[in-house]
């Protein structure tokens, strides 16, 4: 059997994938589809997420085992296989690509087709351009030039004073009540 899933995004008004791909493929097979598609660091955390009908994240299915609870079972995209958490067209799931800023591609089954397979993903349709892997917030912070460094210094300056401090700037904002050895 086949899924075929459209990918969109939020961010992009006129971004969209297309992607085909076994049903007895894994969930690491489906990302990998869609990060050549849209030349994405493959060495990145990510999840996908199963949904409902309005998008509201259920089961969750990492790259890696993060171990932060041991009561649920871990759903791990090399070894979860599609068919076993997709049956039905419409089944919806998101693909968070940046965890930081909480951004996601959308990605919905539009059908399935029984009696055929696929021995590798295909990118059916490609339109528009992908959103950047990274923010604009980390691209500004992880690369910071002359004109951009000066400008974290002002707003530094602006919002925070000097880089000094002094005793009373800590006993005027009420540190001085704090302990933080409790």
């Amino acid at each position: 059997m086949i899924f075929n899933f459209r990918v969109a995004s939020d961010e992009v008004e006129n971004f969209r994938r297309d992607i085909q791909i076994d049903a007895d493929s894994t969930f690491l097979d489906l990302r990998n589809a869609i990060y050549d598609s849209v030349n994405y660091d493959k060495n990145q955390m990510c999840s996908f997420f199963i949904c409902d009908e309005n998008w509201e994240k259920n089961r969750e299915i990492t790259l890696e085992d993060m171990g932060l609870d041991a009561s649920e079972d871990a759903y791990l995209m090399d070894e979860t296989i599609l068919s076993d958490e997709i049956e039905d067209e419409g089944t919806r799931l998101m693909l968070t690509f940046d965890y930081l800023n909480d951004r996601s591609f959308y990605i919905e089954m539009k059908k399935s087709e029984t009696g055929r397979t696929l021995s590798e993903p295909l990118c059916t349709s490609s339109m528009g351009t992908a959103p950047a892997q990274e923010s604009e917030l980390e691209i500004f912070e992880a690369k910071p030039d002359a004109k951009n460094a000066k400008a974290i210094e002002e707003f530094d300056e602006e919002f925070y004073g000097s880089n000094a401090f002094s005793d009373d700037e800590f006993a005027a904002g009420g540190f001085e009540e704090m302990n933080f050895d409790e």
